[in-house]
Order: C-alpha cells, then sequence, then structure tokens
C-alpha cells in the first residue's frame, strides 16, 4: 500500500511539473495586461514586444497557408 501511495505522489508532482512549464503565449501574456510595444521580422516569423511595467517579453508568431491560426512559436523574457 505504501508503494502505492508513494506512486500516486510521484506522478502528481510530476503532473504539477508539467503544468508549471506550459509554455507562455502571447494570448497569455495579452489576458495579464501586457501590451504590443514593437515588432520585428525573422526568419522564424514576426516578432512581437509585449510590455507590462518593467515586464519585456519578445514572442515569435508564425502561421502557413493552410494554418487556421497565427500561432504562438515561443515567448522569452528579456533581460
Amino acid at each position: 500500500m505504501r508503494m502505492i501511495l508513494a506512486i500516486a505522489a510521484f506522478l502528481s508532482l510530476g503532473a504539477a511539473a508539467a503544468r508549471a512549464q506550459q509554455p507562455v503565449t502571447v494570448k497569455d501574456l495579452l489576458a495579464q495586461d501586457f501590451v504590443v510595444v514593437g515588432t520585428i521580422t525573422s526568419p522564424i516569423g514576426a516578432g512581437v514586444f509585449l510590455q507590462k511595467k518593467d515586464k519585456l517579453f519578445l514572442c515569435f508568431v508564425s502561421e502557413t497557408p493552410t494554418s487556421t491560426t497565427v500561432a504562438t512559436r515561443y515567448c522569452k523574457p528579456v533581460e
């Protein structure tokens, strides 16, 4: 029984860690009151700078002729 409880606890910790590492998207940042303060072009897609007070993120978004949305590739904080 202890082994089953230990495995269950381990699995729940793994699930929590996976949720914590979900990638940030432009939509997430806009929902947190970030605003678009600039854009750039790059070979990997459009770059979007989003800012809220002293926090600044650079996100890359892309689409294809067959895609249904413009999707966030990734966002990273600018330090």
